[in-house]
């Protein structure tokens, strides 16, 4: 497959999801803020609503695929399946080998690689396993400890472990010890899927520190924007910047955007996302400490320079455009602000310019969309919002088209 992301807007071809499954099953009270979910989603509706999500994009033209598909897909050897189960149970933190080896013979004994992958991502509980009963004081006192491996509950956000840029994949490293786990099953698929183990890569895995999907924004065919957030390093930003600069993809300028470092504002995509060439969602607050910095090739090293703290003085500048419009807030200001923020109504996805899905609860949001001539799909969104993320980090576009 040819991959091809040189916007936010361009009209959407192929689209990689993840629709919930049991993973969600799987997160309790106690697991909530280890595994970074706020309220425990109805798996059912959540379904449901996903299922809504999948269907905008095929009745507009998109092709979609599922990660769970493609991981599986790739798995079409014995080899290649046994150091995906022995990769994985490495990865699951396990201390003991004799539980090690009775996992590995659990793994072994699923015959369909889509059960595999999707058991994986479930999380195993420790009753699945046929396990001595505990004699040790170390097993005796975690016997409370419900899982062997746990759940991935947050892969329905396929943005954050890849992403797509031009011609290229970011496989990510994830900011929380919890979702680093996700970003195997994308390895598999960049390293062994026939239609995608030629993707040349902008960032591995096993680079660090960290850098998120929900904080890379593919502006135009020239310019690549990165939040420096809760998640994603300044460190990391001039990794991948150098890669980005040195291709011959036409990747001119990476801007690197500073915005708060907390939970409400996790990506730039929160707060900033992108619905035609010159109109963008936009939360007011981050402008108030909002630094950015261009980073460019000077020869073969990174030069970077700090540029107006003024969002809109630096995107006409590197858009290159006379007048850029935001969505701010609605009319009842940054109350209004902040309640649709937490429930991601700045995280709107393009499909095409001025075309975009969103979720149904955000209304104050959705008006100003519609008053700025943007056609809306407007998706149910009782369930799917409890993951703290929107239709944006819910996507990873593959294919788009040039505009």
């Amino acid at each position: 497959m040819k991959i091809n992301v040189n916007s936010e807007i361009g009209k959407l071809k192929a689209v990689l999801l993840h629709r919930p499954y049991k993973e969600l099953l799987n997160l309790t009270p106690y697991l909530l803020d280890e595994l970074l979910f706020d309220e425990i989603p109805y798996l059912e509706n959540a379904q449901k609503e996903h299922d809504m999500f999948a269907d905008v994009f095929r009745k507009n033209g998109c092709e979609v695929f599922y990660l769970e598909d493609l991981c599986a897909q790739s798995l079409y050897n014995d080899g290649i399946r046994c150091k995906f189960i022995d990769e994985f149970i490495s990865e699951a933190n396990i201390s003991c080998e004799y539980v090690k080896n009775i996992l590995k013979e659990y793994l072994m004994s699923i015959k369909s690689n889509k059960d595999l992958v999707l058991k994986m991502m479930e999380g195993i509980r420790k009753n699945e396993l046929n396990l001595k009963k505990p004699t040790t004081l170390s097993q005796i006192v975690s016997r409370n400890d419900f899982f062997i491996s746990k759940p991935l509950p947050n892969l329905y956000f396929t943005r954050d472990p890849f992403s797509f840029i031009k011609d290229g994949v970011s496989l990510n490293t994830m900011w929380s010890v919890t979702r680093r786990r996700e970003t195997l099953f994308g390895k598999y698929i960049f390293t062994y899927h026939k239609e995608f183990n030629k993707i040349k890569k902008w960032h591995d895995r096993s680079d660090l520190p960290s850098i998120e999907g929900g904080d890379i924004l593919v502006l135009s065919k020239d310019i690549v924007a990165i939040g420096i957030s809760q998640r994603t390093t300044a460190i990391s930003i001039e990794k991948i910047a150098k890669k980005l600069l040195t291709d011959k993809n036409g990747i001119k300028t990476v801007l690197a955007l500073v915005i708060p470092n907390n939970r409400a504002f996790m990506h730039l995509d929160t707060v900033l996302t992108m619905v035609d060439y010159n109109l963008f969602t936009l939360h007011p607050e981050i402008e108030k400490t909002l630094e950015i910095y261009s980073l460019t090739l000077d020869d073969k090293d990174i030069k970077v320079n700090k540029e107006s703290t003024d969002i809109e003085t630096v995107l006409k500048k590197y858009l290159e455009i006379d007048k850029i419009e935001f969505i701010r807030q609605g009319k009842g200001g940054l109350l209004d602000t902040h309640r649709e923020q937490w429930s991601d109504g700045y995280n709107t996805l393009a499909i095409a310019p001025r075309e975009a899905i969103v979720y149904d609860r955000n209304t104050i949001t959705n008006e100003l969309l519609e008053q700025h001539g943007v056609k809306l799909h407007k998706i149910d969104s009782g369930e799917l919002s409890r993951g703290r993320g929107g239709p944006r980090c819910m996507s990873m576009p593959l294919i788009r088209e040039d505009f």
